[in-house]
Order: structure tokens, then sequence, then C-alpha cells
């Protein structure tokens, strides 16, 4: 694969896995227009984070078996004209429950960029270079965060926030010609792959069964929910806790985003001195020590704007670290099933989140302690995961050195 190839699809699939963080990011500065314009509250409009972190869990399941199935192109296709239709109606929505509606619609939709391109990365990249190639989508994936809630902050305050959503829409076109012109049909579909319930079922319990699967799709979710958290309670801790306007709480939030951008790049220079598995282990000890001394500072009353954001900072560079490598390995077993297997690790990944952030839209009031809290039991729960789930596995699949699968013991 020559060099220009090789960035041209690292830049494609980059772009589809930047629709989702783009649409959940990019419309938060507006949470209080929109409720002003729904005649709601900013908590019955977090509902609709809520709604599209279930959409993007269900739809992961769904498009799992028909990329399989019918090969990577049509079902991707398919789902983003379902994310482009969604985009234009939140644009002329009239209430608050067809907002919510709509954005689980638009998650169905975007999902199949973000099931496509995990499921190609496995088809088009030789085993040893998933890790660095998973770090640098998360390099491309890294700037949506960074520009998706500055640009949604101007435009909000400029504008109003129906203009964002046309974006959105936009966005969802332009992915969509770069994907018919410049994406590859390598992959040749599986016509033994039935789409009835039971054998999908089947196919994805023997995916869960692999030890590999269930230890690092696990540890993975589970540490990463603490994202999830942070992203649905930073329109209240920002704006509400400590009053910073739209624009400003972009910029905060384009900040914190540098942090798992960086530290996912550092990822692929420390990959060429540790394994995966040592990166995982260092990234979660330094995730639990990070938020047991962020809890201690949050219920002691240590906070304010500035010690929020750098114990914030330095617990999302962890999960810069620890994020490609879990995908890598819980990936690394399947090269038939990789379609049903990335999709049962992302539906897991944002079902966790969406309870995460739900719980936040329960418990975050008017205190920062309750969203560490969460963060804080996330991961220590996946570091006990990880621990007890190593022990299950009999034949580990690395990452090896060259295009072979390791298989160690």
């Amino acid at each position: 694969m020559t060099t220009k190839k090789y960035i041209q699809l690292i830049l494609i699939l980059g772009s589809l896995t930047a629709l989702g963080p783009f649409s959940i990011d990019m419309y938060l500065p507006g949470f209080s227009g929109i409720a002003r314009d729904l005649n709601t509250t900013v908590a019955k409009v977090s509902m609709s984070l809520s709604s599209y972190f279930i959409g993007i869990s269900a739809g992961q399941l769904l498009y799992g078996p028909l990329l399989d199935r019918f090969g990577r192109k049509k079902p991707l296709f398919i789902g983003l004209l379902i994310y482009i239709l969604a985009s234009l109606g939140c644009v002329y929505v009239p209430d608050i429950d067809g907002f919510i509606f709509l954005r689980f619609i638009q998650a169905i939709g975007s999902c199949a960029a973000t099931v496509a391109s995990v499921a190609m990365v496995r088809d088009l990249f030789p085993v040893k270079d998933i890790p660095k190639v998973f770090s640098l989508l998360m390099l491309v994936v890294g700037l949506s965060p960074m520009l998706a809630p500055t640009i949604g902050g101007y435009v909000t305050e400029d504008f109003g926030w129906h203009l964002v959503f046309l974006i959105l829409m936009c966005m969802g076109i332009f992915v969509l010609v770069i994907s018919m012109v410049g994406l590859p049909n390598n992959y040749k579909p599986d016509t033994s792959i039935s789409l009835k319930p039971k054998p999908i079922i089947t196919n994805f319990l023997s995916v869960l069964r692999e030890p590999q699967f269930y230890t690092y799709a696990f540890t993975g979710a589970i540490a990463f929910s603490g994202l999830f958290s942070y992203v649905a309670a930073s329109p209240i801790i920002f704006m509400d806790v400590y009053k910073v306007d739209a624009k400003t709480y972009g910029w905060i939030f384009a900040f914190m985003s540098v942090s798992f951008i960086g530290s996912s790049q550092l990822n692929s220079l420390l990959l060429k001195r540790f394994s995966s598995e040592q990166m995982i282990f260092g990234a979660l000890i330094s995730q639990s020590v990070i938020s047991i001394i962020f809890l201690f500072l949050a219920l002691n009353n240590f906070l304010g704007l500035y010690e929020t954001v750098i114990m914030l900072f330095l617990f999302l560079a962890c999960l810069g670290i620890s994020n490609p490598n879990t995908a890598g390995l819980t990936l690394a077993p399947f090269a038939k099933n990789t379609g049903s297997a990335s999709a049962l690790m992302g539906a897991i990944q944002l079902g966790l989140g969406a309870l995460a952030s739900f719980a936040i839209g329960i418990f975050v009031k008017d205190s920062v302690a309750p969203m560490v809290a969460i963060m804080s039991i996330t991961t220590i729960t996946a570091f006990i995961i990880l621990n007890i789930g190593k022990r299950f596995i009999k034949n580990k699949i690395e990452l090896g050195a060259d295009d072979n699968i390791i298989v160690g013991h």
C-alpha cells in the first residue's frame, strides 16, 4: 500500500468515525437555547444525549451482521442517508419529544459509519498495524471534540442552534460522497451469514464467549464510560456550576480534547517499547490514582474551575492511552467475524456510556462530586475486570511484531 493511499484511507475512515463525535459535541453549547425554543428544561434536553447513546448502541448490533452479510458499502450508504434526513428533521422539529426521537434516529444512521470504519481497519490493514491505525484515527477523530463544541458555541451564539443541525446534515452528505469515491470494495459479502434473529444472537454469543474479547471489551468500555460521564456533565458543570458562557465552554471542551488526542499519539510511540497489555495496565493504574485524588478534592471543596479542568485533563489523558489498546486486543482474535465483533464492542461501550450519562442526568445538579464519584467507580471496576478476566485467556492473540497474529500462552 502506498503512503498516499494509506493517508487517504486514514482520512476517510477518520471522517466516518468523526461523524458521531461531531453529532454529540457540536450541539452541547445550544442546550439552553433548545430548552427555550422547545419550551422545556435543560435537564429534558440532556435526555436527547442519552437517546443518542442508546441509538448508537442499538445500531451497532444492527449493522454488525449487515456489514458481514452485504459487504461494507451498502449498509454504510443507507445509514448515512438516514443520518442526513434525521439531521434535517432536527432543524424543523416542533417539540422536545420529537427532538429526542429524531436524535435516536440520527444515532442509528451515524453508527453505520462508526461500525464500518472499525471493521474496515481490520479488513484493510495488517494485524500489527491495528493499534497504530486506531491511534491515527483518534488523531482525526480527536479533532472533532476540539472543533465541534467550539464551532457549536460560535454558531449557537451568533446564528442559533438550528444551524448546527444543518451543518451536521452537510457533513453527512460530504462523508457519503467521499466514501462512495474513495473506499475500496475489497471485502467479499459472506452470504452464509443469516439475518434471522436466532443465528445473529448465536453469532454474537460466540464472539462474547471468547475470553480475550470479553476481558478487553468490558475493561475498555467501563473505563471509557468515564469520558461519557464527563461529556454529559460538562454543560452542567461549566455553564451552571462555574457560570461560563457558550463560547468559553466550547474552548474549555476543545482544550480537554488536546489531552485525549495527545496521549493517543504518545501511545503510538510507547508501543515501540511496551506491549498493548502493559500500556492498558499502566493507564488504568494512573487513572485510578487520579480519580481517587480528584474525588478527595471534590468531597473537600478544594475544586475551582481551574483545578477541575486540570484533573479532568489528566483523567482523559489516561483514556487516550488505554482505549486504542483495549480496542486492538478485543478485535485481534477475529479475522472472520470482525463486523460482529466490532459492533458488539461498540454496543457494550456505548450502552455503558448511555447508562453513565443517564446517571449524570439524575445525580449531577450543582456539584462536581457526583461526576467524579461515577468516574472513580467505573475506573476501579475496569481495573478489577482486567485482572480477573486475564486469568481466563488461555491462548492470547497478541498484536505481534510482524504481519502474523501471534498466539501466546
